[in-house]
């Protein structure tokens, strides 16, 4: 026989339920928003590749907010777009003959990866006072949309901060302005996936070396930040269109000291030493897949069965099938499709190391 007691603990187990699943369903829009928001970094980040690739990121002379919304719209106000491009260095000396169809093509892929930029910001922003004004944000949640708020103002001035870097002196931007652009991006995605990934509770799952498997998982979102950092400077100094052999460069593994260091001082060597920036970029993935592959061997031999586990060994496969796109597009030598699938991959790894990261968080050590 049930209790007067027994009945009203049941009771208050479902209200309590009951409000729990109000809580998840009242921050549903937020995690759909931030994972529209990351979606639409994402997408910014493959864009971004390919106005790099295809010599497009300083066509476009001058940073304007809001005129520079729309695009030249009569012939006369292209051909001045065109002659204010023709007083930079890179068409002097890289496309003296360019003509003005040509101008256009590089021109919209900058410009689109600038209108792109203000689309991130409106999205975020707009919805952001939305979701305070409606009381929907929870108080801890707050500041951090603020600071990435402020990540996104900065990232759109680190950008043009770069392509300032190419417009006098230089024939395309310095390589590592493109490296801190690149990161920041990069960080501004992780922290909105690890933002979405944190406002739906799972379960903790126990499990043994649990804080060892943490560390490991966090260990390869920075382990991933750096080496796409240093892949951001092989694009920016063109390293990848040298040592076109895989494993050895040149026929050494381990190139030799005087083409490590052969500039002054040594550690100009780190950004402008196209051997230097190239064997950094290799060695990193090289411990990032030791690393994935060392993390989804310890999970399976102490959380076998588990979530973590089945997403430490995505984490691994994904950093092998990246290491692959990128022998593949040293190989042969860049070319553009096999170049943007590197990049845009890059941000899937990343994705998905800071979803797992994210829940490792919660693991019961």
């Amino acid at each position: 026989m049930t209790s007067i007691g027994d009945v009203g603990a049941v009771r208050g187990a479902a209200r309590v339920s009951e409000t729990a699943g109000q809580g998840a369903d009242r921050l549903r829009p937020v995690r759909l928003w931030l994972w529209s928001v990351a979606t639409l970094v994402f997408l910014m980040v493959v864009v971004g590749g390919a106005t790099r690739l295809t010599e497009s990121g300083l066509s476009i002379t001058e940073w304007k907010v809001i005129t520079g919304i729309l695009p030249p719209l009569t012939e006369a106000a292209w051909l001045a777009e065109f002659e204010k491009y023709k007083q930079i260095p890179q068409y002097s000396e890289l496309f003296p003959t360019m003509t003005l169809g040509q101008f256009q093509t590089i021109f919209f892929w900058e410009w689109g990866h600038r209108i792109l930029g203000r689309i991130i910001g409106l999205a975020f922003a707009l919805p952001l006072a939305v979701f305070w004004i409606r009381g929907m944000l929870p108080s801890s949640l707050k500041p951090k949309l603020v600071g990435l708020l402020a990540l996104g103002g900065l990232q759109g001035a680190v950008g043009w901060w770069m392509v300032k870097s190419g417009l006098t002196n230089r024939i395309e931007v310095a390589q590592e302005r493109l490296a801190i652009h690149l990161l920041l991006a990069s960080i501004t995605l992780t922290f909105l996936i690890w933002l979405a990934v944190g406002l739906k509770s799972k379960a903790a799952e126990a499990m043994r070396a649990g804080g060892r498997l943490k560390a490991t998982a966090i260990g390869l979102v920075v382990l991933t930040l750096a080496q796409i950092g240093l892949g951001g400077l092989v694009a920016g100094l063109r390293a990848g269109y040298t040592y076109n052999t895989w494993p050895l460069m040149d026929g050494h593994f381990i190139p030799p000291l005087e083409n490590l260091g052969r500039l002054s001082p040594f550690w100009a060597n780190l950004v402008d030493n196209v051997t230097t920036v190239q064997f950094n970029h290799r060695m990193t993935a090289y411990a990032l897949f030791a690393l994935a592959v060392w993390h989804a061997v310890d999970a399976l031999r102490n959380a076998a069965g588990t979530s973590a586990a089945k997403r430490a060994i995505v984490v691994a496969g994904l950093v092998a099938c990246q290491a692959v796109i990128g022998i593949v597009t040293l190989v042969y030598v860049v070319p553009l499709h096999a170049a943007l699938t590197h990049q845009g991959f890059a941000m899937v790894v990343l994705g998905m190391a800071a979803v797992h990261a994210r829940r490792m968080v919660e693991v019961k050590a």
